[in-house]
């Protein structure tokens, strides 16, 4: 992130407002940071995962160029954005697996990473999806955050500065999230 969160919010602003000379000058620099999410993110995967990368990004960058209700603010909502964007591809890619194989094709996400839990384990990304919609249900912010965290990378204070809350607001509700979807999701790969 060697650009400065300033230039990439005045451009973002620029470019929502009809500027494409911005968006030429956006694209290079929030390209680099999406390529380095995705690539972060795919490395937490199953070694076999057909989607790579560049694949990723380049449809995750169609799909936010395309965006055209959506009001820039700055690039932490930008890169929040990209998250949901991230995530939507990854799980059409996995149910669309799942589908073609009949289960067989799950996309596995190692939890250490993405839930800090202490054992090494597997998890199917449409099972957390899943669990995901059901947490979005019972708490909007703590699915929301999970989103941006999980999938977009962004830190802390980035996610705070996306929902509008402090930054120790965030550490609660993530804490919490965490814990309510390792529940979840091992009552669930027990088939309770």
């Amino acid at each position: 992130m060697s650009t400065s969160p300033h230039v990439v919010t005045r451009l973002l602003v620029d470019w929502g407002n009809g500027d494409q000379q911005a968006l030429e000058k956006l694209t290079p620099l929030v390209y680099q940071e999406l390529k380095r999410l995705a690539a972060r993110y795919l490395r937490r995967e199953r070694r076999e995962h057909t989607l790579q990368s560049t694949a990723l990004v380049h449809e995750a960058w169609l799909r936010l160029i395309d965006q055209k209700q959506v009001q820039w603010q700055n690039r932490a909502q930008f890169f929040g954005v990209a998250a949901e964007m991230i995530r939507r591809i990854l799980i059409d890619h996995a149910r669309s697996r799942q589908a073609a194989k009949r289960g067989d094709g799950a996309i596995k996400l190692s939890l250490d990473d993405a839930l800090a839990t202490p054992n090494r384990r597997d998890l199917d990304l449409v099972a957390l999806d899943d669990a995901l919609h059901d947490l979005a249900r019972l708490d909007p912010q703590q699915g929301r955050l999970v989103e941006l965290r999980f999938f977009a990378g962004l830190s802390i204070e980035e996610s705070a500065a996306v929902l509008g809350v402090s930054p120790a607001t965030v550490k609660r509700e993530w804490t919490a999230a965490k814990a309510w979807l390792y529940r979840e999701l091992s009552a669930r790969a027990h088939g309770q």
